[in-house]
């Protein structure tokens, strides 16, 4: 387990002598200094994690020490100690981007809590860069995957990408869920590709584009003759991947019949071909994908409870893209210089405009969603700089997305929530088709208030 090591500035001894015996007592390795001189000594000289100063000090002030903390290592994190209920101060070192801030007489219950939440972050960015460094290893062992393109930025990917890291090399089946477009493939070869079998294959099935017929043969192969059309033996993609790792993508489309035969394979590592009575072992880690809710298909007998909770031994959820906004301006960097590079044009760049039009925007379709238009923007701009004109494809559905987005706050309240109602009962109307009966039954309200909510609407 990381030792962290916290710097103390304070030109109160006191303060220091107490704080330090508290901290070293919770084993962290503590570091003092009673003026911030001394302290940007220390930072230069040391590794140290974390630093806690005080805000208003003899010579540079606990700000001044913030921003040369910024300049020197910007993984640092800094708390900064205030004055008793100086509201001015603690907004003032939060815009200058200290973590958080303490004011005097510190509250001990409140410092452990944020060195807590300070520790859990670091963890989780330690963990995250040894596993970007080991697909990038990997990636430079002539793997056919990019995975530069695994941008996070936001806490809900880093997340994402902490689990990645700590199951990786298990041989547990993991159930990957998001929408459409989230990345929920390029999670799977990450996951492959930092296990112990990234030197064996990866074999990808996507379920979705195989009719009920074929997708059989596809995952346990055929003997000769097994079915019409049979002319040849063929191994299916389980064999494919024996050693390996099988990703069965879109795997709430599979039919009933054939569910009952993967929980079988599954089960007991072992498969039969079509038209053959002979079981063989495999030796195949199991991902899976969708954007289904099965615990729904369950409820109405599509889906089987039983496969279910053997493809569900370690879910990953993948945030849609409107849940996790601040990974849209380095998505949007990277797809300029990827689609720039790709079509042998200078490298693009985009005006403020266009991004905060960008940031504003739902993105139905995530990820994929972002990158076409990124994709035709480079190619359709004229100019050096892309601008708003140029992404002609979100004109009609931006703000009707933008009132619809929970999370953006640029609409007045009573706006967003009928915009929100509007949406939902023409979207019952629609899958009703104009029925209002039908309409109202499915929204789980009476005809009469729908008729009314339609009045008022």
């Amino acid at each position: 387990m990381k030792t962290f090591s916290i710097l103390l500035i304070d030109d109160e001894e006191s303060i220091l002598i107490s704080l330090k015996s508290y901290l070293s007592k919770r084993n962290f390795k503590v570091f003092t200094a009673n003026n911030g001189e001394d302290g940007i000594k220390i930072i230069k000289s040391n590794l140290i994690d974390l630093v806690i100063t005080d805000y208003r000090m003899p010579g540079i002030s606990g700000l001044e020490v913030l921003n040369q903390v910024n300049k020197i290592n910007p993984l640092i994190d800094t708390i900064m100690i205030t004055a008793y209920g100086s509201v001015e101060d603690a907004v003032q070192v939060m815009k200058s981007g200290a973590y958080d801030y303490l004011s005097k007489p510190i509250d001990l219950d409140q410092l452990d809590a944020i060195l807590k939440k300070v520790c859990e972050k670091q963890l989780l960015q330690i963990e995250n860069k040894k596993l970007k460094e080991e697909l990038s290893r990997k990636e430079k062992l002539n793997y056919k995957t990019n995975f530069d393109s695994i941008i996070s930025r936001s806490k809900k990917m880093e997340e994402v990408l902490n689990t990645v890291a700590r199951v990786a090399n298990s041989k547990a089946t993991i159930l990957i869920r998001g929408e459409s477009g989230s990345g929920k493939e390029l999670i799977a070869k990450s996951l492959h590709l930092a296990s112990n079998r990234s030197d064996k294959p990866f074999v990808v099935v996507n379920v979705a584009a195989l009719s009920e017929n074929l997708l059989e043969s596809e995952l346990f192969g055929h003997e000769k003759g097994a079915f019409t059309g049979a002319v040849n033996f063929r191994i299916g993609r389980f064999e494919e991947a024996n050693g390996g790792t099988l990703f069965i993508d879109e795997v709430g489309d599979i039919p009933l019949n054939v569910q009952v035969k993967l929980l079988r394979a599954i089960q007991f590592s072992e498969i039969q071909r079509l038209g053959s009575n002979e079981s063989k072992k495999i030796d195949v880690r199991i991902l899976a994908a969708t954007h289904r809710n099965l615990e729904e298909m369950i409820t109405s007998g599509n889906f089987r409870e039983d496969l279910f909770y053997r493809l569900n031994v370690i879910p990953i959820l993948i945030p849609p893209l409107r849940h996790r906004k601040e990974d849209i301006p380095a998505l949007v960097d990277f797809f300029v210089k990827k689609y720039s590079s790709l079509n042998k044009i200078e490298t693009k760049k985009i005006s403020r405009d266009t991004l905060d039009y960008l940031m504003k925007y739902n993105f139905p379709g995530n990820i994929r969603e972002l990158e076409n238009v990124i994709e035709r923007a480079v190619l359709l701009s004229r100019d050096e700089i892309i601008t708003t004109e140029d992404l002609p494809i979100l004109s009609e559905t931006n703000a009707h997305n933008s009132l619809l987005d929970p999370f953006n706050l640029s609409d007045a309240y009573e706006e967003k929530v009928k915009t929100f109602e509007k949406t939902i009962i023409d979207e019952a109307l629609k899958q009703t088709k104009g029925n209002k009966s039908a309409a109202a039954r499915l929204l789980k309200i009476t005809e009469r208030h729908l008729r009314s909510r339609l009045e008022r609407l």
